[in-house]
């Protein structure tokens, strides 16, 4: 009986001590109320139309939906802001020909890489400006996937960028 007294008031002064909210791993602090999160301008060399705007939109849906945050535009408690920095097509595997033939593709990797600035007014031992890539290899033309590709590696840079600001490992 009293180790379950002991477990309780524990418990009790655990939860009391928190001063942040948990959401899906991340960590918020109660003071952090509004963030803007600005339009990431397409500074790749290869330029895809479409791409800033996408993913500037996936980041904001990100947060969107798994925060408590309101988005504003201007004045913030915290900023997130950067460029896409890089967009490249490059053979991931060769396989070789038969009759002397040129070797081919056989995976092609698709690569974006993004810079991202983190700014939080309340907690600046959170601000930090680091560069995020990822890629997803693919086989065939990547005129029919493209726009497929690029969703799935936005998913997986909007949630390095998300966690790297909410995330209190």
């Amino acid at each position: 009986m009293k180790k379950l007294v002991l477990l309780l008031i524990v418990t009790i002064l655990f939860f009391n001590q928190s001063c942040s909210y948990k959401l899906d791993g991340s960590s918020i602090p109660k003071e952090l109320k509004t963030i803007n999160v600005m339009y990431f301008e397409n500074n790749a060399t290869l330029v895809v139309s479409t791409l800033s705007q996408s993913f500037t939109e996936a980041l904001k849906e990100r947060i969107r939906s798994q925060t408590r945050l309101s988005l504003v535009r201007g004045e913030a408690d915290a900023t997130i802001e950067g460029s896409i920095t890089g967009y490249s097509i490059a053979p991931a595997a060769i396989e070789a020909t038969n009759n002397n033939q040129a070797p081919v593709a056989s995976l092609t990797r698709l690569t974006i890489t993004v810079s991202a600035k983190y700014s939080n007014i309340a907690d600046k031992k959170q601000n930090f400006e680091k560069t995020f890539t990822r890629y997803k290899d693919f086989s065939g033309d990547i005129s029919s996937q493209e726009q497929g590709l690029i969703l799935e590696i936005n998913k997986q840079l909007t949630e390095d960028i998300f966690n790297a600001a909410f995330s209190n490992w």
